[in-house]
């Protein structure tokens, strides 16, 4: 199979530690200074946390399936 069998299941595990790493540092630090009007001051938390809940269970769901075999 064209890059591995395990393709779809790497992406997964990388696109949701990605989604997962990202909005946990946006609650955890925002930016120092507001660059525009239009930009928020900090990350919305509700929207935050369930986007990091879904993206950590995407990478432990890939994780396990990886390990599993």
């Amino acid at each position: 199979m064209f890059l591995g069998e395990n393709l779809i299941t790497w992406l997964v595990l990388a696109l949701g530690g990605a989604l997962a790493v990202g909005n946990i540092l946006a609650l955890v630090k925002p930016p120092i200074e507001q660059q525009d009007t239009e930009n928020l001051t900090k990350a919305p938390v509700a929207r935050t946390v369930a986007m990091a809940t879904i993206g950590a269970i995407a990478a432990i769901w890939a994780f396990v399936s990886l390990v599993a075999g």
